[in-house]
């Protein structure tokens, strides 16, 4: 093995980027020596047992502005590592591990790599937390040898609100085929009648609330799969506008394709977004979508020829390959749930669309972008 592959990220507990840094350690385990870093050691998706895992022992417990005091301790752990190891470059994926990576490379010399995987100018609207956030993204960031980004949104972001000059962008891959595979399974979930499925955190950003909402004069079930912290928010939401039988709450799943392939249209109802998975899974699942048009991600898979630096205002837009509605809109998000429903050849069309899209994120192909950005060809 001619070079090591050298990956840092805060842990690998599911989610999207810990998704994608899982598909490409697997993938590159077969030609490379590669090395996992993990600020906390925890581990939710199959690693190759070939790939190298290292620890800075973070405890988990740790929140808001004690994790940021704490960054240049674990810049120096990982300084350590990194002399003792001899690596001559880190990736990394996340805002902490980037500013750990890049602190880091005072002491150890390092070529660094960092990929940011949301819209920071959303992401840190307000409070002090947000502010060195902010702060520590302007004045970091430039530093690295390189910065990728997951979508077209996001560069631009990074670009015009934070000045980072040394970018590029690089969707995130996968594994089609896997998806497919896994989409076979059966689920104990009954299905009755037409059925939405939304997949993602019980948190504000994702606005679960907005779909329940809309709920309320729909003809059809709800599933949503995930868990957060307004898991009994929510719950109780549901209870007080009687939708207990049609909206439910399945919480998290090692599996989602499964119940991605047995629902009728894919519906996601986020504020803001770097680049969600869940709508190319959703599309390799062969669903219709519908989707608010946030920064930044959606567009840029839904209607790639379109303008991503356009944003819906007042209505919705029939897509290339699903619904776009403007954002926290429950009318249009209403209109285009019931367009779903009925308007079967609307729906079709959509659904008979919606693998070929999904072929364009497939891993081999972004992989050979990453092997290029990264210097490993």
């Amino acid at each position: 093995m001619s070079k090591k592959i050298v990956i840092l990220i805060n842990s690998l507990n599911g989610g999207g980027a810990e998704r994608v840094v899982s598909t490409l350690l697997n993938s590159f385990v077969e030609n490379y020596e590669c090395y996992l870093i993990l600020m906390e050691d925890k581990i939710s998706y199959k690693l190759d047992s070939r790939v190298n895992i290292l620890n800075l022992n973070e405890k988990s417990n740790q929140y808001g502005l004690v994790k940021l005091l704490r960054i240049p301790l674990l810049a120096y752990k990982l300084s350590r590592i990194i002399n003792e190891h001899k690596f001559i470059q880190v990736v990394s994926f996340l805002a902490r591990s980037n500013y750990i990576n890049i602190i880091s490379s005072y002491s150890s010399n390092h070529n660094t790599i960092i990929s940011e995987r949301a819209m920071p100018s959303l992401q840190y609207k307000s409070g002090l937390s947000g502010k060195i956030n902010k702060f520590l993204i302007r004045k970091l960031y430039n530093k690295a040898d390189l910065c990728i980004s997951n979508s077209q949104g996001n560069r631009r972001d990074l670009v015009d609100n934070f000045n980072v000059a040394n970018i590029t962008s690089i969707p995130n891959p996968f594994d089609i085929k896997m998806i497919h595979k896994l989409s076979k399974r059966t689920i104990r979930q009954k299905k009755n009648r037409f059925t939405f499925v939304s997949i993602g955190r019980l948190d504000r950003g994702k606005n679960h609330k907005l779909i329940i909402d809309a709920m309320k004069d729909i003809d059809a079930d709800l599933w949503i799969i995930g868990d957060g912290k307004l898991k009994n928010y929510l719950k109780a939401h549901i209870e007080d506008l009687n939708l207990v039988g049609k909206v439910f709450l399945l919480g998290q799943s090692s599996n989602p394709f499964a119940y991605l392939s047995k629902a009728d249209c894919f519906v996601f109802a986020s504020n803001h977004e770097g680049f969600p998975n869940v709508l190319v899974e959703a599309l390799a699942c062969g669903l219709a979508l519908i989707s608010t048009d946030c920064q930044s991600g959606p567009r840029e898979i839904l209607a790639p020829g379109s303008d991503i630096n356009f944003q819906l205002g007042d209505h919705m837009e029939l897509g290339q390959y699903g619904i776009l509605t403007p954002v926290n809109n429950e009318e249009e998000l209403k209109k285009s749930m019931r367009l779903m429903i009925n308007n079967e050849e609307l729906k079709f069309g959509y659904q008979e669309k919606s693998t070929s899209r999904a072929s364009y994120f497939k891993s081999e192909k972004i992989i050979e972008e990453y092997k290029k950005a990264i210097c490993v060809e």
